[in-house]
């Protein structure tokens, strides 16, 4: 069935946009009125990539939905969005959603699970942010300043999924927001399902979002585990995922562009800082290296 959804930005509004849900369904003059909208219980096929279950009480559109969402939402779309997953809540209930979106990158190797700096990611997203907002300054759009985790990166080897969760701020905003992100590493490259909502909204929330991604499979042939010889390789690890991923989950909260290049080439400032995190990186690994060649045995 189709249903309307009008939203003016992922930022400020996330708490709003199924309060604005319901009564557009009847509108048809609302400029989402053309996205079609899937009631649960169904499957919600993310390209040929992946599916996930939609149980009663919630909507989903996919690939070309997710596209008019990111338009009327005045976020621009990488083009790689493949659905939108949406709670249906009660007039007066605020509520939240979800955007899902793949990177056929290659195999992303999970060998630094036990080397994320947290702390480093986070300095490097903040910095990303601030020189983002010059160019969003030009678009006359409000700032957008990373305010810090509300949850810190994690792994978790047997799902293969990376999870964190950032908080920020639209300039003007009586609040912040948060971006609660997930990558499930596949063979091909990588799923992401980005939560936004209202940060008092994340004990309840969380975990129902975390339930919903049960329901999400890779196809045959596209699992982690059905890595083969010959498979492409992605040429990073896991904190660079990170660290291109929590900003393009900013994106559903107001950046204007994404960081790292296997999301979308271009933002020449955004780049920059994501090569002065790379160098930080760098400098770590040599440092670590050097102490270890000084502290070896003498044959």
């Amino acid at each position: 069935m189709k249903t309307g959804f009008r939203r003016g930005g992922f930022a400020v509004l996330a708490v709003l946009c199924l309060l604005l849900l319901q009564p557009a369904r009847a509108d048809q003059n609302s400029p989402a009125s053309s996205i079609h909208w899937e009631d649960g219980p169904t499957v919600g096929k993310l390209g040929d990539i992946a599916q996930i279950t939609i149980p009663e009480h919630y909507a989903f559109t996919g690939k070309e939905g997710a596209a008019k969402v990111m338009e009327i939402t005045q976020n621009p779309a990488s083009g790689h969005e493949l659905g939108v997953l949406i709670p249906l809540v009660k007039k007066g209930e605020r509520s939240w959603f979800v955007i899902f979106e793949f990177s056929e990158t290659g195999y992303v190797k999970d060998d630094e699970k036990d080397k994320l700096d947290s702390d480093a990611i986070l300095k490097s997203l903040q910095e990303g942010t601030e020189d983002a907002n010059k160019i969003r300054q030009q678009k006359g759009w409000k700032a957008y300043h990373v305010v810090g985790w509300s949850q810190a990166p994690f792994y978790n080897p047997a799902t293969h999924n990376l999870t964190w969760s950032i908080r920020g701020r639209e300039d003007g905003a009586a609040g912040e927001n948060v971006n609660y992100s997930v990558r499930v590493l596949g063979r091909r490259g990588t799923m992401s399902a980005d939560l936004v909502l209202a940060p008092d909204l994340v004990p309840t929330v969380v975990p129902e979002f975390e339930k919903l991604l049960t329901g999400f499979s890779f196809v045959a042939g596209q699992k982690y585990s059905e890595f083969r010889a010959g498979d492409k390789v992605a040429e990073y690890g896991l904190t660079a995922l990170i660290a291109g991923g929590a900003a393009a989950a900013a994106i559903k909260s107001g950046l204007l562009a994404k960081l790292w290049k296997v999301i979308v080439v271009g933002f020449v400032a955004l780049l920059a800082a994501i090569k002065r995190f790379f160098a930080y990186i760098k400098r770590l690994f040599k440092g670590e290296a050097a102490q270890q060649q000084t502290t070896l045995p003498q044959g």
